[in-house]
């Protein structure tokens, strides 16, 4: 899909990814680009960089019935939403299965249940059109692990697999799923400083929306700015013992570091 004289919305808009993407989709020519944050005003002042396309609003992405306010709020104003990334993510504290039910309901709610409402909410009318592009945030961790993160790794895990149910169930009605896993990415989430023990380098969030742009335009399903994932599955698909091998060696470094 390309973006020109397209109705966009981004949640998570207020800074890195979400952002970035709000920019590079203006600059393609988007026809509105609406930024969303729980911090209203990070998405206003982000969305007021972008012009008159821009439109900023708080809202919790969280709260079915908020995003459900917010589709029809967009198409009043601008008419069907033909794509809505689904950015807005979080780090978890850490842990294992011993973890609390607290953060791991938290990461629950935010990495799969606010992409579910967001579906919800605007597949039927895409359907109906016979077009409209949904694309996810996830992450690489959730193609593998994050190390130490154990309810991050698992909801971004749901995340792809629910992409991949949404692609199967709504391809052949015009709807296209993208799902974005990068590694590092320089913002507040994952800062420049982040060790290299789990990440294949730091890029910057305008990198990622470029390929994001570039990833729609060929309709790919997998975003994946870090290039060297893509090798990583094929490695953990082919020989699971050896990888599960490798990532408790790789667990057994960082308790040394």
């Amino acid at each position: 899909m390309e973006l020109r004289d397209r109705v966009a919305v981004i949640t998570g808009g207020g800074g890195g990814i979400g952002s970035a993407a709000g920019r590079k989709f203006a600059a393609e020519g988007a026809r509105a680009v609406v930024l969303v944050d729980r911090d209203a005003a990070a998405a206003e002042k982000a969305a007021a960089g972008l012009g008159e396309v821009g439109w900023g609003l708080g809202v919790d992405v969280t709260d079915e019935d908020a995003i459900v306010d917010l589709v029809q709020t967009v198409e009043e104003r601008y008419g069907p939403i033909d794509v809505f990334l689904s950015n807005a993510g979080a780090g978890g504290a850490g842990g294992g299965e011993e973890a609390p039910n607290e953060a791991w309901q938290k990461q629950w709610e935010l990495h799969v249940m606010s992409h579910v409402y967001a579906a919800r909410a605007v597949v039927p009318a895409m359907v109906a059109r016979g077009e409209g592009y949904l694309v996810h945030t996830a992450s690489a961790a959730g193609l593998l692990l994050a190390v130490g993160s154990l309810p991050y790794s698992v909801t971004k895990a749901a995340c792809i697999k629910l992409a991949e149910g949404l692609a199967i169930t709504h391809g052949d009605e015009g709807i296209r799923v993208s799902v974005l896993c990068p590694q590092g990415v320089n913002t507040a989430m994952a800062p420049r400083q982040l060790g290299d023990g789990g990440t294949d380098g730091i890029i910057e969030a305008d990198v990622v929306a470029d390929v994001i742009v570039d990833a729609m335009a060929e309709e790919r399903f997998f975003i994946l700015p870090h290039p060297e994932v893509g090798e990583y599955i094929k490695r953990k698909a082919d020989d699971p013992d050896r990888w599960l091998a490798g990532m408790r060696r790789l667990r057994a470094r960082s308790l040394v570091d």
